[in-house]
């Protein structure tokens, strides 16, 4: 009941809005989207690049998720990691931590339990600590900060779909939004890097490590086809907004960055309902600091998502 009271509250806040039926799971199908297409690689004469291939659980037999990598446009020897999810195989969940957003007392928090890992796909980091956000924060009937119009925001449903849009015109406030976290601006709007991207900037888009302005950042955003994009990698902000849209986002939001955060790993037992496990985890990139055992240390204390089989 409180939940929906919040929700009511605040659609009267920021008006009437509608959900776009862009990128958001339909029901419980298991009618699978059509694997990704090959991405066309920034540097020629890397076959092995924008292949994909699938990667953890399988669900209801099908593949949910695919990944690949590219070879950064300004610096070839560095890869970025791609991931491509299939809304209709997944379902999402947002975890909270004591120190992001903040408070002890969330029914879903680190560590993933034993019944959650029976179903785990894929876990990732979530955004930026709420004070450098500039954004709200909603779970589990919570509202740990309020929910800024013009963010960019991903937002989960009560049967476990999702989108990624601007709120207050993508997305917005119904009876159906269990969670909402939000991290900025919009990166990727229209299909197209957003004006003033700079690939020199350490505070604008985050603030970067020491400086270096090409630290380890990630993003999500949705396709044109239904379809979701996780990128990470060491890279300037510019190069994250590139490789989403040559991943074919028409929408992406920044992730967390710097080298201890991004992470993103995917699960895959040896048996339909086995459990997941550190051990039969696997990261997106295996430069990234932190290992699939991240979302099962009961010391972690940030949020981020888990995708399980629907």
């Amino acid at each position: 009941m409180r939940r929906w009271i919040i929700a009511a509250t605040l659609a009267v806040v920021i008006g009437a809005t509608t959900v776009s039926s862009l990128g958001v799971a339909g029901g419980s199908s298991f009618a699978p989207l059509a694997p990704p297409q090959p991405l066309v690689p920034f540097v020629t004469g890397t076959p092995a690049q924008g292949r994909w291939a699938p990667s953890g659980r399988r669900v209801a037999g099908h593949a949910a998720i695919y990944v690949t990598t590219l070879r950064l446009p300004g610096d070839p020897t560095v890869n970025a990691g791609v991931a491509w999810l299939d809304p209709r195989l997944l379902r999402a969940r947002l975890y909270s931590g004591s120190l992001s957003p903040g408070g002890i007392s969330w029914r879903y928090s680190a560590p993933i339990t034993p019944a959650a890992a029976r179903t785990l796909v894929a876990a990732f980091a979530g955004g930026f600590l709420l004070p450098a956000s500039h954004g709200g924060y909603l779970s589990e009937g919570r509202l740990v900060a309020p929910l800024r119009v013009g963010a960019a925001s991903l937002v989960i449903y009560a049967n476990g779909s999702w989108a990624v849009g601007r709120w207050g015109r993508d997305v917005g406030m119904t009876p159906r939004v269990v969670a909402v976290r939000q991290n900025l601006t919009l990166l990727v709007d229209h299909g197209r890097p957003v004006a003033g991207l700079s690939a020199r900037d350490i505070s604008v888009w985050g603030a970067a490590l020491n400086g270096v302005a090409n630290t380890w950042r990630s993003g999500f955003g949705v396709t044109a086809g239904g379809g979701y994009v996780y990128v990470a990698g060491p890279m300037t902000v510019v190069e994250l907004a590139q490789v989403l849209v040559r991943a074919r986002a028409v929408r992406a939001m920044v992730l967390d960055m710097n080298p201890l955060w991004p992470v993103f790993a995917t699960y895959d037992p040896s048996t339909p309902n086995g459990l997941a496990t550190p051990a039969n985890g696997t990261d997106l990139l295996a430069t990234m600091l932190q290992s699939p055992a991240r979302f099962f240390q009961p010391t972690y204390s940030r949020d981020f998502v888990t995708m399980s089989a629907r």
